[in-house]
């Protein structure tokens, strides 16, 4: 059997980072985790192949090759997975489809073949017992949970490794909040079922033995789901791997309450840890209780990004408006809350009502659902009907991104984390050599910001600045420029 997968292409949004990805030479941000799992799930002696429509065509010769088509897909992908969709269709190659975007909607892809839904572990045996057997059905779904312990590592070797500005590994799945806006809990469940700590390290030798040397996401839509395995059992085996001393570097998303430990907040950046992302959402008290934030409510937030910060983390944070209990004095809220935080990169988005989220079903029940989610709650689209005036609400989320994302905002903010950032980030170097990439990407960041930008007289004090007080953070500071210069065509693409 042959067996090409595909993934559909993003499109240019916030987190595409495709403005910055130019800098260095990369396609895409991170591979197509899902994929190369279930690659991995398939018969050994079946032919495999993947298709990374980010970072390589589809081609008519890929599809003819193909006994088979594995799609999968988020919401975000649906017009590339559409497209793709119909020219398999039309090549007469039958298509095996999974991932959000179908477990979420699959009565709208009438011409997908056969339809393997929820997580894999489960239903991807039962098609592959039909399929020998001669009689597959198309449709194949479980409302059941499976234990991660025997989860296969990805099949990385399906990956040109030189086309990722970074590389991803799951840990777990599930998250124990109920965030209403949040439709993760819908798909993996509140109780976050993890892998083995031996699991997680093979995945990171395989990577390592691959010659991969850089950032590693971890993509669990909050690490600490499970704190005590993860601090008991994770951690401890991270320690001992060095990853710095092995070149790499962890990211990851959590939340905000891993700001109240701070032995773990510590062993994380012991063992490579230097960025997370917190889902921050919004400083009104009112709005986090409407969407049950709990996590979020009664705290000095900007305070628990600085113990972060302190610690030796950078935080990404993601902020929304749109909620029912926002007034127009939210938008400059918003604004202050990211300035005084030092977030340097804050995804704003305008709440959507996601597919499986308690927020879509209330939205249904009360009759403001207007059109389906895009996926992309940084375009500026609504998919229900606010309380707010929609159109002071575009009008005030562009404000706040076209006000965070002016030079002399974000440098600021730049500037005030990396004063505030703990020594424990740069205690230990991280030991690889200067890619050429590297290179390329600061004489790219000289010639496109530091001499045509509109924030050239910025870049410039930030360069001297760091090089001076804080040599070994320099790298950091270019990154923070380049993702400066990102952020801010987005903003324009937004104003447009």
């Amino acid at each position: 059997m042959r067996v090409l997968f595909v993934y559909p292409e993003f499109p240019d949004t916030f987190w595409s980072f495709r403005h910055a990805l130019r800098f260095v030479s990369k396609g895409a941000t991170y591979p197509p985790l899902g994929l190369i799992t279930v690659a991995a799930m398939l018969p050994h002696e079946w032919e495999k192949r993947l298709v990374d429509m980010n970072v390589a065509p589809l081609t008519d010769r890929d599809l003819a090759w193909a006994d088979y088509v594995f799609l999968g897909a988020m919401t975000v992908q649906q017009a590339s997975a559409r497209q793709v969709i119909a020219r398999c269709n039309a090549a007469g190659v039958p298509i095996v489809a999974g991932g959000p975007l179908f477990t979420e909607e699959p009565a709208k892809f009438a011409t997908v073949d056969y339809l393997v839904l929820n997580e894999a572990e489960i239903t991807l045996p039962q098609f592959l017992r039909d399929l020998a057997a001669g009689r597959p059905q198309r449709l194949y779904r479980t409302s059941e949970f499976p234990s991660l312990h025997e989860t296969p590592p990805p099949l990385w070797e399906l990956l040109d490794l030189r086309r990722y500005a970074d590389m991803c590994i799951q840990y777990s799945r599930g998250c124990p909040f109920s965030c209403e806006f949040c439709n993760i809990t819908a798909l993996y469940g509140h109780r976050p079922r993890t892998k083995r700590a031996a699991q997680v390290i093979a995945e990171l030798d395989t990577l390592h033995g691959l010659g991969w040397r850089g950032s590693v996401f971890f993509v669990d839509d909050n690490l600490i789901g499970n704190k005590r395995h993860f601090k008991e059992e994770v951690l401890p085996a991270l320690l001992a791997w060095k990853a710095r001393q092995k070149g790499f570097t962890f990211q990851t998303e959590v939340s905000i309450n891993l700001a109240d430990d701070q032995e773990l907040t510590a062993m994380m950046v012991a063992a490579g840890f230097d960025m997370v992302f917190v889902g921050i959402e919004t400083p009104d008290e009112e709005a986090l209780a409407e969407c049950h934030k709990v996590q979020n409510e009664g705290r000095d937030l900007a305070e628990s990004v600085r113990r972060l910060q302190r610690a030796g983390l950078q935080v990404q944070g993601g902020f929304i408006v749109g909620f029912d209990a926002d007034t127009p004095a939210i938008f400059q809220r918003q604004i202050d809350l990211i300035q005084q935080s030092g977030i340097v990169v804050a995804m704003v988005g305008i709440l959507q009502a996601p597919h499986g989220s308690a927020l879509y079903e209330r939205m249904q029940r009360e009759g403001r659902l207007l059109r389906d989610p895009t996926g992309d709650n940084t375009e500026g689209a609504i998919n229900f009907q606010p309380r707010m005036d929609p159109g002071v609400l575009v009008a005030g989320y562009r404000r706040i991104v076209r006000e965070i994302y002016a030079p002399a905002a974000y440098y600021a903010r730049v500037r005030a984390f990396l004063n505030e950032l703990g020594p424990a980030a740069s205690a230990e170097p991280v030991r690889r050599p200067l890619t050429l990439p590297e290179v390329v990407a600061f004489l790219r960041s000289v010639y496109l910001i530091g001499i045509r930008g509109v924030e050239r007289r910025q870049y410039w004090s930030l360069v001297l600045t760091t090089l001076v007080r804080r040599p070994r953070l320099f790298p950091l500071a270019i990154r923070f420029a380049i993702y400066g210069h990102h952020c801010r065509r987005h903003a324009q693409q937004l104003a447009s």
